[in-house]
């Protein structure tokens, strides 16, 4: 995505509306994703919702937005960045109220994928509004303080979604969304400059969305339903051999057509597709751990939301503050022993968490396993996110973050899909304690097991830059959900040529 340079400085009133603007617009997705987990258990409860319930709840939201953020990205750049994210913002707010007025789990899974349409309008958007926007001298600052500020929005929105299950009640973890996006519209559409990408066409990889969002869709509908209705369903069986096919037909569609969203020539890099297939592994850890952590945690060791939320804010707060220097040692030792070490600490945080039953103390065995899981995340993200810049064509930067984002999006959602049902989870696993908690260490060994097999595929295939390669850096602050979204990156800007030695 080209980006029009724009003139604003950081420290105008101009430039400032701009960042509050996009601040309030990610932050909505952001406390978004990390406030639902912690709401899972009261909202299985309040609507009667069984775990597949539950378990679409996360995934019917990941699941347009993994198919949709790549086109919402090219929508931006054709039809207006401001624009797009406008639109974002506001169907992002209404069907957060859709979800918080939800009056069965039914409408709340619909409003769920209808939030994902939002997500993927906005989320592209917010940081091409700050690319776009400022002039290229203060363009690092501002993407820095847009980050710094964003990732403080997710640190306390485990906390915060905590405080709303126990007070107020779940429904206002969606409902927050009104008044955030009542704020940031007006803002944007007074403050904030309009702009686009000049050489950007209107031809749209439609059809390669709808096929990539139908392929994760029958997948996950066959692993979320095989417990109740069993392997040998023939619903089963045919949802999951119709999504390969349609899984064969997206990657036909992207070979063969001129502008697909997702070019497959970027997998001609080693580098690139290495990298990929190590953030399938480690996200789709991540997500199937913290999906299934936040239930553990109060379904088995008695924790209310707000405990709950609090006790996994470590990982958050490490990524937050300790992000940037693990991208800076990076850089002085390379990748590969950072994306090494990386999953393996994380792995071993996911162990600990065996230790975390019923009566559980929180200093002698959560946090420790806590605060092990989140070193591991600050020593892999942000070299994963630089390595996947510096593994294309400077020019395909954006478009790389994008698959990757968008890849580490549908691991996720495969893994809250599969993980319960490889654990052997019920469908109402989660409203029995000791059921949970069996089920729960049969999982945390899976998870860790996926960690370790993305260790030994970084160790074995990613490779260092040659000595005195300028490569780029993770700028922005790296979150829970999926690696971060990085600008593009303008002739000059910081950041080698992006051919690396095959």
């Amino acid at each position: 995505m080209a980006d029009t340079a724009g003139g604003l400085r950081t420290g105008t009133a101009s430039g400032r509306w701009v960042l509050l603007t996009t601040v309030l617009g990610s932050s909505m997705a952001m406390l978004d994703s990390t406030i639902v987990n912690v709401a899972l258990p009261r909202i299985g409860q309040d609507l009667d919702a069984d775990l597949a319930g539950l378990q679409w709840t996360v995934n019917a939201y990941m699941l347009t937005l993994a198919g949709l953020i790549l086109l919402g990205g090219a929508l931006g750049d054709r039809y207006g960045r401001r624009k797009v994210f406008v639109i974002g913002v506001v169907w992002f707010a209404a069907a957060s109220l859709l979800c918080g007025l939800a009056p069965n789990a039914g409408v709340l899974v619909a409003a769920r994928a209808l939030q994902g349409v939002g997500g993927a309008l906005l989320t592209p958007g917010s940081l091409a509004l700050i690319q776009a926007s400022f002039h290229p001298d203060d363009r690092a600052k501002a993407v820095g303080l847009w980050s710094g500020l964003g990732g403080i929005g997710a640190a306390i929105g485990p906390f915060l979604g905590g405080w709303l299950v126990d007070g107020p009640g779940w429904r206002w973890a969606f409902l927050l969304n009104v008044p955030l996006a009542a704020v940031c519209v007006p803002v944007a559409l007074r403050h904030v400059p309009e702009s686009r990408d000049p050489q950007a066409h209107g031809r749209f990889d439609v059809l390669g969305a709808v096929l990539a969002a139908l392929a994760l869709g029958l997948v996950t509908y066959a692993l979320i339903e095989a417990p109740a209705l069993g392997m040998s369903s023939p619903l089963v069986i045919g949802c999951a051999v119709l999504g390969v096919l349609v899984a064969g037909a997206f990657l036909y569609v992207e070979r063969t057509r001129a502008d697909p969203m997702m070019p497959l020539t970027l997998f001609a890099s080693r580098q690139f597709t290495a990298i990929n297939v190590v953030t399938l592994c480690v996200y789709a850890a991540f997500s199937g751990f913290f999906f299934l952590t936040a239930l553990q945690l109060q379904v088995v060791v008695g924790y209310s939301a707000l405990q709950a939320g609090t006790a996994l804010l470590p990982t958050t707060v490490l990524m937050l503050f300790l992000s940037a220097r693990s991208g800076q040692l990076a850089q002085r030792i390379g990748p590969r022993l950072p994306l090494t070490v990386g999953p393996l600490l994380c792995a071993a945080g996911m162990l600990l968490m065996l230790r975390v039953g019923e009566g559980a103390s929180y200093v002698g065995e959560v946090l420790p396993a806590v605060v092990v899981m989140g070193m591991g995340m600050v020593t892999l993200v942000a070299p994963l996110t630089a390595t996947v810049l510096a593994s294309v064509d400077n020019g395909r930067a954006g478009l790389a973050s994008g698959i990757n984002n968008a890849a580490a999006r549908a691991a996720g959602l495969v893994a809250v899909a599969a993980l319960p049902l490889l654990a052997g989870m019920g469908p109402e696993a989660y409203r029995s304690a000791a059921e949970f908690g069996a089920t729960f260490r049969r999982a945390m060994p899976m998870c860790a097991g996926v960690l370790v097999l993305g260790a030994l595929i970084a160790v074995t295939t990613v490779r260092n830059p040659r000595a005195g390669a300028d490569t780029p850096e993770c700028r922005t602050h790296c979150g829970v959900a999926a690696p971060p979204l990085e600008p593009e990156r303008a002739p000059g800007q910081r950041g080698q040529s992006g051919r690396e030695s095959r």
